[in-house]
């Protein structure tokens, strides 16, 4: 059975950082192109970032630069380190697994405010 459990998040004031982690079972992780994607309160699901078997990465505009995708693939865990943190940055943020038998597990809420 496939797993994403993500965790890490919590409530952080605007410029703080945090680090979430995903931790997978029941696929080969480190075969699996791994990306966080996130939901607004009221909005509809936002990519984040995605990190590739081979290591390279991708960032949506609005995180680039303060965001950073990881993984360890001997633990099967993918981590988003998240710093300066916005208010606009307020969020459900979920791992998914890419490929011909996409997953997605469950969320950790995210919460930037003064």
């Amino acid at each position: 059975e496939v797993q994403l459990v993500a965790s890490g998040g919590g409530l952080v004031h605007p410029g703080g950082s945090l680090r979430l982690s995903c931790q997978a079972s029941g696929f080969i992780f480190s075969s699996y192109v791994m990306s966080w994607v996130r939901q607004a309160p009221g909005k509809g699901l936002e990519w984040v970032s995605t990190i590739y078997g081979g290591g390279s990465t991708t960032y949506a505009a609005s995180v680039k630069g303060r965001f950073t995708i990881s993984r360890d693939n001997a633990k099967k865990t993918l981590y988003l380190q998240m710093n300066s943190l916005k208010p606009e940055d307020t969020a459900v943020y979920y791992c998914e697994k890419s490929g011909s038998d996409p997953f997605r597990g469950q969320g950790t809420q995210v919460t930037v405010s003064s």
